[in-house]
């Protein structure tokens, strides 16, 4: 959360001439409402759900960079797919994701609990997952969003 994949995703996607896709944007796009009113409904399990089968169904085409939510990597099926495709970890430290990723909607992990205390937790059990499974990692802190895709993409050119 706040690693800025979203935002660097859209970039590379231009950079390269590519289609781009937020997963979570997707589910949204899909069911009609946001990702909180999901987490309320059908809670965590049913938007990983969801988020898998975009996942699934965006993977298969060709010319695309998908930008996942932080939590697809914890689904061994998800890590099988994403292994299909070349896989950037954007690593960012704690405390630039305590700046940049505030409790909303659109973060409903971080609703109604102690952010700081939710995103370590987070990090710990997230982490070793991203770092198995990227082909490669970005450092994102201090970086803008037009750095990180440039590192990107000078990685996937080479």
């Amino acid at each position: 959360m706040g690693s800025g994949k979203t935002t660097v995703g859209r970039r590379l996607a231009s950079m390269l001439g590519k289609t781009f896709c937020d997963t979570d944007n997707e589910v949204e796009a899909k069911t009609g409402v946001n990702i909180a009113y999901i987490f309320d409904v059908e809670g965590e399990e049913g938007f990983r759900t969801r988020e898998s089968a975009v996942l699934f169904e965006k993977a298969q085409l060709d010319n695309i960079i998908i930008s996942t939510g932080g939590g697809i990597i914890e689904l061994k099926t998800n890590r099988e797919v994403l292994k299909n495709g070349y896989v950037i970890y954007l690593k960012t430290s704690l405390e630039t994701q305590k700046e940049r990723a505030t409790p909303n909607e659109n973060r409903p992990l971080l609703l109604n609990t102690n952010a700081e205390k939710q995103l370590t937790e987070l990090m710990i059990k997230r982490k070793p997952l991203y770092e198995e499974s990227a082909d490669r990692v970005i450092i994102t802190d201090g970086l803008t969003s037009k750095a990180v895709a440039k590192q990107i993409f000078e990685a996937i050119n080479e």
